[in-house]
């Protein structure tokens, strides 16, 4: 059992805090943000994630867990402190370390024993080594510590289980008395362990999430390609998969990726890059190959009802993916406001994301369920792959829209039996 703390109550540190402390450790987790803490402590999640609030409520029951706003509890009570800060992008792609910066700082001024640091934000190459000369510059006591990389690999909808059941854990170090530590805690979570040293694991994380980003601009490049041709960019995609060597996984063929990570984490890596004087060209084409998919979603619109002036386009999805209400750098809402733009009227339904996007998205009308949204539509436009809309009625669906028209930015459906039905069935690269 070890005492941890965790500072950033976000997705990551929440989620890292609930399982920690279900493995039997104390767990004091830390927010700047009062009001959150005030909720959290009574166990209101601020954020859905499938499994979350239960495991924060057991923990809370145990006192295996607690929340705080004094940062100097949570270092006076740790040995282990895990920074959970967010790292926004800059305007030039590269990562806002301030908050990480000012946590160190703070750290560093509390601290009265040893303690191990450990980076779980996603930062780039090199942050270990300016962490290392903010404790220098601020430890005055000259207290021993150790420095730790640990970046998370979880996906939004399913951190827990990404967090008990890893592919792999990561722990960049460069001390044993820390290495050794570091083992132990992560011994109950049965999974490969690779240590490396602090530059190479800060590494890892920005090269695993540009290599899967490139597999979706991949298929995605090869589905604009299908389109022209006649093939099926999901019988393709299906080939490619069943090669061992390139695996099925992020070959589903859209309207391209968002959430906080990828698109972040891809631009940050390309500015990693620019500054140690490389080019990483291929991974500034993923990027545009990306952001074309909007535009080749309105133009399937387009294709589907002609005019978009006027018309009143019904959106089901919002989230960047299923079994979140993430919205950040959520596709959906930048292709909402490219149909405002051209003059569309909008409606909305997603099953978890309607309160935070009626926060950013202005003149649309939200929806209590997915046949409101297609009451009255020219077109009915999918966008998030949840599994309520894969079960919808399509006979029901059907005699609700305007005209039977579907524009699906997943591919959810099979274009033979919906054209069968008797829907103008738009999809991404299927012919």
């Amino acid at each position: 059992m070890y005492r941890i703390g965790i500072i950033g109550s976000g997705h990551v540190g929440l989620v890292t805090a609930a399982v920690f402390a279900d493995l039997g450790n104390r767990v004091i987790c830390h927010d700047s943000d009062h009001q959150k803490i005030v909720k959290l402590q009574k166990g209101i999640i601020p954020i859905y994630e499938p499994g979350l609030k239960e495991l924060v409520k057991k923990n809370l029951k145990a006192k295996r867990l607690i929340f705080t706003h004094s940062l100097p509890k949570v270092v006076n009570n740790s040995l282990i402190i895990f920074i959970c800060v967010g790292t926004p992008p800059r305007e030039d792609g590269s990562a806002d370390l301030s908050s990480v910066e000012n946590v160190v700082r703070r750290i560093t001024q509390n601290m009265k024993e040893y303690k191990i640091i450990v980076e779980k934000s996603t930062v780039p190459v090199e942050t270990g080594e300016w962490i290392r000369r903010t404790i220098l510059m601020h430890n005055q006591r000259r207290l021993e510590f150790s420095i730790v990389s640990n970046p998370e690999f979880l996906r939004e909808g399913s951190a827990i289980e990404d967090t008990l059941h890893p592919d792999r854990i990561v722990i960049g170090v460069e001390d044993k008395k820390a290495e050794k530590i570091m083992r132990d805690l992560f011994r109950p979570i049965k999974a490969p362990l690779l240590i490396t040293n602090i530059k190479t694991a800060e590494m890892i994380k920005h090269a695993s999430n540009s290599f899967l980003a490139s597999k979706i601009s991949f298929i995605n490049a090869v589905a604009q390609l299908c389109d022209k041709v006649g093939a099926d960019v999901v019988k393709v995609a299906e080939g490619m998969g069943l090669d061992r060597r390139i695996g099925k996984a992020f070959l589903n063929a859209g309207c391209g990726f968002g959430g906080f990570c990828f698109p972040k984490d891809l631009e940050a890596f390309i500015y990693i890059a620019k500054k140690a004087g490389y080019d990483f060209g291929i991974l500034k084409e993923v990027a545009k190959i990306n952001r074309e998919q909007k535009q080749i979603l309105l133009k399937k619109i387009e294709e589907a009802i002609w005019i978009i002036q006027s018309k009143a386009i019904g959106v089901l999805g919002l989230s960047f993916k299923p079994n979140t209400d993430d919205i950040r750098f959520s596709v959906s809402l930048d292709v909402i406001r490219l149909l405002q733009a051209a003059g569309a009227k909008i409606k909305a339904y997603d099953p978890q994301a309607i309160p935070k996007a009626k926060k950013v998205l202005k003149n649309v009308k939200f929806c209590h369920s997915l046949y409101d949204v297609a009451k009255g539509s020219d077109c009915l436009l999918i966008m998030t792959e949840w599994d309520e809309f894969q079960r919808m009625d399509l006979m029901r669906i059907k005699r609700l829209l305007r005209q039977p028209v579907i524009v699906d930015g997943r591919n959810i459906f099979d274009p033979k039996q919906m054209q069968k039905m008797g829907f103008i069935y738009k999809s991404i690269g299927r012919g």
